[in-house]
């Protein structure tokens, strides 16, 4: 699968540890940035991280910051992504099922760099259910 990953200085370390987790799962990962835990501004990265995934360039995204929030509010920007604040494996797994959301967003000054993985494990290898959900997924976008 294409994963993107970004996010900020406060997500930098999980993202090094996930980006190696994915890779070595065979996944094609592109790492947005930042490149170190200097201080930096998470849309620098995140809205192209964004952009990859709404052109279609990649099929998943994660982003990374200290509470999750900022790169949450900066993907759901972008009209046809749905990223998800998660910080457990069943919220990972409902936001796939239910709302197709195509970027998890991980709050990393408050869960674990274990609990991370799993929940981009979970993000990954979940499937959208469509049915029902669908019809509501499709009433998102502002179009």
């Amino acid at each position: 699968m294409k994963i993107g990953i970004g996010g900020d200085h406060a997500g930098f370390a999980y993202k090094q540890q996930v980006k190696q987790m994915l890779e070595e799962q065979g996944h094609e990962v592109r790492d947005f940035g930042p490149n170190s835990e200097e201080s930096t501004d998470y849309p620098d990265y995140v809205h192209p991280l964004a952009s990859a995934i709404e052109s279609g360039e990649f099929q998943l995204g994660i982003a990374i910051c200290g509470s999750g929030n900022g790169v949450c509010m900066t993907v759901n920007k972008h009209q046809n992504i749905r990223g998800a604040l998660v910080w457990n494996t069943e919220l990972a797994a409902l936001a796939r099922q239910h709302n197709n959301a195509n970027v998890v967003c991980i709050p990393a000054r408050f869960i674990d760099l274990d609990l991370a993985k799993s929940i981009v494990n979970t993000f990954i290898e979940t499937n959208f259910e469509g049915g029902r959900h669908q019809r509501r997924v499709d009433k998102i976008a502002c179009q």
